[in-house]
């Protein structure tokens, strides 16, 4: 099997317990909402989940050496960043390590700031431990969307408070330049602010000359305030084995991040470690390839919606996700009426903004041609009346 087939020929997840799938079981609707991609994760790691499956003893597992020499050398490979194995926490995902750093500033923070829109739980995370979730918009300039610097000059902020940056950014797609983040760096250095920077995407950016900048790898100082999460799950589809992690080299930080922890975050299973070490180490060609496939689903995708009546799609730098603003399609609820018309997005209200859609490229190019047929007929219905 040529590893372009392990793209156009996805495994059929429709009578499976799938969260992507299964939302709209017994419908015809097809799902390109959930950041879950369609496609089977690299053949090195279905072999090794393959043999692991045959080894017949599933119990509790640990890091081993190998893991951490991968993390350590892939992180010096693709963005020259060279980090200590005691700097690495490990975590089942990122959603409970969002939630880890605003229980952890509890006591210290007056609000957790973030950019919208953003993925859902940045804005609900601050809501479970009583603090104020500020909303800063990021600014369309052109056909990208950037930081705000501006307003974020104007924010009122505290020592000690939170901010939840998500880079590359979900669900927009942008890939943050070195000098955004260089800008970013010194307003939240001084404000004195801890940063907590989701970079679980940035494996998968789509422009073949950018590379990603680690926010924590700009300059020590900056380095001293942030929390760096990451993970294979995006990049090589193994979100269903739960292995990310977070990057502290603040021991201190460090330290009451594990103290956040304690006794409710569970390690990461024995097969997620296995699988983690295997996709850093034998992956590469795998990603190369899912690049290349992802950059045709996204131009086909951009070339399609363009032409469509009432939608304005923003081309991702960075993810499989493309951002969709369709407030001139005049329908009260664009996720519902996709839904209706047979293709499940995601809701914009979710990320903190209402009229607009997320899509999922992650999926075979016959199936987003189908669902955008679908939005097309959906589209023109609307013209029509």
């Amino acid at each position: 099997m040529s590893v372009y087939s392990w793209f156009d020929d996805c495994p059929d997840r429709k009578d499976r317990p799938s969260l992507k799938w299964g939302k709209y079981s017994g419908r015809d609707i097809l799902p390109l909402w959930v950041a879950d991609m369609d496609f089977r994760a690299p053949p090195a790691v279905v072999d090794t989940a393959r043999k692991e499956a045959e080894f017949g003893n599933y119990g509790y597992a640990k890091c081993h050496p190998e893991l951490t020499d991968a993390v350590l050398e892939y992180t010096s490979r693709l963005y020259d960043w060279k980090i200590d194995p005691n700097w690495i926490v490990w975590l089942p995902g990122m959603v409970c390590a969002l939630n880890v750093c605003c229980r952890m500033q509890q006591d210290n923070a007056s609000q957790v700031l973030t950019h919208v829109p953003v993925y859902p739980p940045f804005l609900s995370a601050p809501g479970n431990f009583d603090l104020t979730c500020t909303q800063l918009p990021l600014r369309l300039q052109g056909n990208r969307f950037s930081m705000d610097f501006e307003l974020l000059e104007k924010t009122p902020t505290q020592p000690g408070d939170l901010f939840l940056l998500c880079h590359p950014h979900n669900p927009v797609g942008t890939a943050f330049t070195n000098e955004e983040l260089e800008r970013f760096s010194r307003w939240a250095e001084e404000r004195e602010l801890l940063v907590c920077s989701d970079e679980i995407h940035c494996d998968l950016l789509l422009e073949p000359n950018l590379k990603h900048l680690p926010l924590a790898n700009l300059n020590p100082k900056i380095a001293e305030s942030t929390i760096t999460l990451m993970a294979p799950s995006k990049t090589y589809n193994l979100p269903g084995f739960g292995c990310s992690f977070a990057i502290i080299s603040n021991p201190d930080i460090r330290l009451r991040f594990k103290k956040a922890m304690a006794g409710i975050v569970p390690d990461p299973p024995a097969m997620g470690f296995r699988l983690a070490e295997i996709a850093y180490r034998q992956g590469e060609e795998w990603r190369q390839a899912l690049l290349k496939y992802l950059r045709k689903n996204r131009d086909f995708a951009l070339e399609r919606l363009h032409k469509m009546t009432g939608l304005t799609p923003y081309s991702p730098e960075a993810t499989y996700l493309l951002w969709i603003d369709a407030r001139e399609l005049k329908a009260e609820n664009p996720h519902r009426f996709f839904e209706e018309h047979g293709v499940g997005l995601s809701d914009g209200s979710d990320f903190g903004s209402p009229g607009f859609l997320r899509l999922n490229l992650g999926c075979s190019k016959n199936l987003l041609g189908q669902a955008l047929d679908r939005m097309e007929r959906a589209c023109s219905s609307m013209v029509q009346k």
